[in-house]
C-alpha cells in the first residue's frame, strides 16, 4: 500500500515539475536575464518543498489507513529515538500476534495437561480394578544393579582444546551419561575439573545438566576428590595392560579431544601425580586399521559392556564403530586372503590375457598349414593385427 502511494506521489511530482518548467520557459522568453535567474531559483526551491511535503504525506497516509482497518496492529509500531515512527512488516506483525496468542493461552495449555494427566491416572485405576493389564507407552527399563565401580572423566585439559573440540567433548559426556542411565550395571559417575569453556558451552546449549541424576560434577581435580590409592588412569601409552576390572578402584578417563596433537599427555599426567596407570587390552583381542586411541564415550561404554558381559572381546565388538575396521585377532589373515581373492576376481574380469593367447594360437596354426587359401591368410593377418593392438592396449 505504501509503495503504491509513494509511486503515485512521484508521478505527481514529476508532472508538476514538467508543468512548471514549461511555464518558466514561456516566462523566460520574454523576461530579462536577471529576472530569469531569480525565477529559476524560486521554482526549484518551490518544487523541492512541495516534493518533500508530498513524500511525508505519502508515508503518513497508508499508516493511518492501516490503523483504521486493523485495530489489533496498533501495538506493533516502534518509536525511534529521533521521534520518527516505523511500521513493522506484515510477517513481523503476524509473528508478534502469534506470540501474544501463545502467551495468552499459556494457562489454558497448562490446564489441559493437568486434565490429561488426571484422565490417564483414572484410566490406570479403572484397569487395575477390572484386572486388565495397563499398556504404558514408556519403554520398560531393566532392573538395574548399581556397581561400586567409579568412572571419572578428567576435564582439566580445557585450555588445550579449541571451542569446536570442546563441543565434541560435551556431546561425548552427554552420551556417557545417557548410557550409564540405561545400563544394567550403572557405575558411580564423576566429572571433575568442570569449568572454563566446557561449563560455558554446557550452560549455553544444555542448561538441563544441573538436573542430571546419579552423577557427581565437581570443579576440583580428581585427585582432590578421590584418594590417590584408589585412582587408576586409563591411557593408551601405558605399558601396563588391564586384565580384570577392580570394582573398588576409580578409573580415570582423560577428557581430551585433540586429534592426536598432544601425544602421551595423559600418561605424563598420571606419572606426575604418582598414580597407577593401565591401558585397555585392545591389542589382545582386536586388530584395527586406525590408531588405538578411542573417544571418551567409547572407553566409557566398553567398561559398561564388560560389567554386563564379563568378556573383553564381546565388549569391544559391541561398542567399537565400523569405521575403526576392527577385526578379531587371528582372523586378519583370513580377511587379507579374502581381499586378495576379490582382487584376483576383479583382475580376471577386467583383463584381456585369455583372448590374446587364443588369437595368437590361431595365427600359429594358420602359419603351419600351407594349404590355406589366400582368404584365410588374409583373415589370419587381420587377426594378427588385432592381437598386436590388444597387446598394446593391455
Amino acid at each position: 500500500m505504501c509503495e503504491t502511494v509513494r509511486a503515485k506521489a512521484g508521478r505527481v511530482v514529476s508532472s508538476r515539475f514538467v508543468l512548471t518548467s514549461q511555464t518558466w520557459r514561456r516566462v523566460a522568453a520574454s523576461a530579462p536575464k536577471a529576472q530569469r535567474n531569480d525565477a529559476a531559483a524560486g521554482s526549484v526551491d518551490e518544487n523541492k518543498e512541495w516534493s518533500s511535503s508530498m513524500a511525508s504525506d505519502a508515508v503518513s497516509v497508508p499508516a493511518t489507513q492501516e490503523d483504521n482497518k486493523d485495530p489489533q496492529a496498533n501495538g506493533t509500531k516502534q518509536e525511534v529515538q529521533s521521534g520518527e515512527t516505523e511500521t513493522l512488516s506484515k510477517r513481523q506483525r503476524k509473528k508478534l500476534l502469534k506470540q501474544q496468542q501463545w502467551e495468552e493461552q499459556r494457562d489454558l495449555r497448562k490446564q489441559k495437561r493437568k486434565e490429561r494427566k488426571q484422565q490417564r491416572k483414572l484410566d490406570r485405576q479403572t484397569q487395575v480394578e477390572d484386572g486388565t493389564e495397563y499398556t504404558s507407552r514408556k519403554r520398560l527399563r531393566r532392573e538395574a544393579e548399581p556397581s561400586p565401580l567409579r568412572l571419572v572423566i578428567d576435564c582439566s585439559f580445557d585450555n588445550l582444546m579449541v571451542l569446536k573440540d570442546v563441543k565434541k567433548l560435551h556431546k561425548q559426556i552427554q552420551r556417557c551419561y545417557a548410557e550409564n542411565r540405561r545400563a544394567a550395571h550403572p557405575v558411580q559417575f564423576y566429572i571433575t575439573s568442570h569449568g572454563g569453556q566446557l561449563k560455558q558451552n554446557m550452560d549455553e546449549i544444555n542448561k538441563g545438566w544441573v538436573n542430571w541424576k546419579d552423577v557427581h560434577i565437581k570443579p576440583e581435580h580428581f585427585h582432590e576428590v578421590l584418594s590417590k590409592e584408589d585412582l587408576v588412569y586409563l591411557t593408551s601409552d601405558s605399558p601396563n595392560v588391564l586384565q580384570e576390572l577392580d570394582e573398588n578402584k576409580a578409573y580415570v578417563i582423560g577428557g581430551l579431544v585433540d586429534h592426536n596433537h598432544h601425544k602421551g599427555i595423559t600418561f605424563e599426567r598420571a606419572k606426575e601425580l604418582g598414580i597407577a596407570h593401565v591401558q585397555l587390552p585392545l591389542g589382545s583381542f582386536v586388530k584395527m586399521n586406525s590408531r588405538k586411541v578411542l573417544a571418551v564415550n567409547h572407553v566409557f561404554e566398553i567398561l559398561l559392556a564388560y560389567l554386563d558381559k564379563r568378556d573383553w572381546k564381546e565388549a569391544f565388538f559391541t561398542v567399537l564403530p565400523q569405521r575403526k575396521g576392527a577385526v578379531p585377532v587371528g582372523q586378519e589373515d583370513m580377511q587379507e586372503e579374502g581381499n586378495n581373492e576379490e582382487e584376483e576376481d576383479s583382475d580376471r574380469d577386467s583383463g584381456t590375457c585369455e583372448p590374446v593367447t587364443e588369437k595368437s594360437e590361431d595365427t600359429k596354426d594358420h602359419s603351419n598349414d600351407p594349404q590355406k587359401d589366400a582368404s584365410q591368410l588374409n583373415q589370419s593377418d587381420s587377426c594378427g593385427v588385432n592381437v598386436e593392438q590388444k597387446e598394446c592396449t593391455s
